[in-house]
């Protein structure tokens, strides 16, 4: 289950409502009942945190964001999106990542949700991260 405080505006969730889960994209917030509005491209609905799943990041994620992928000489793969980078160690299955953006590194030790890495990465770069983000 995703907690509510991991989510931010923008964040890439995946929505059940009676079992039909679709993508979504978090919009707004209801802090009082703790429900989440998302827009599933066909309209916006409020969800409970129980009706929603994290996106697991791969590397058709962040092509869908724009990150381009470079494989380096030990083997590792190294994304970039403007000056923000993610290395993940060769053969991994995004399972562990270094991220970092000018000055500041963090290491992940477990499988990142895309709403987690949307998280990391505004907080690093102020700035929300989808398929626009520093075209």
């Amino acid at each position: 289950m995703i907690h509510f405080n991991e989510l931010i505006q923008g964040s890439y969730v995946i929505c059940s409502d009676d079992g039909d889960p679709r993508r979504g994209k978090v919009t707004q917030f209801n802090n009082d009942e703790k429900q989440v509005c998302v827009d599933n491209g066909t309209q916006e609905f409020w969800y409970e945190l129980n009706q929603l799943t994290g996106i697991p990041v791969n590397d058709a994620e962040l092509q869908s964001l724009k990150f381009h992928s470079e494989k380096m000489e030990d083997g590792n793969i190294k994304y970039s999106k403007g000056a923000f980078r993610i290395l993940i160690p060769s053969q991994d299955n995004f399972s562990k990542m270094e991220i970092w953006y000018r000055d500041e590194t963090r290491q992940i030790l477990h499988h990142l949700m895309l709403h987690e890495l949307q998280k990391h990465f505004y907080e690093m770069t102020k700035v929300h991260l989808d398929d626009t983000s520093f075209d």
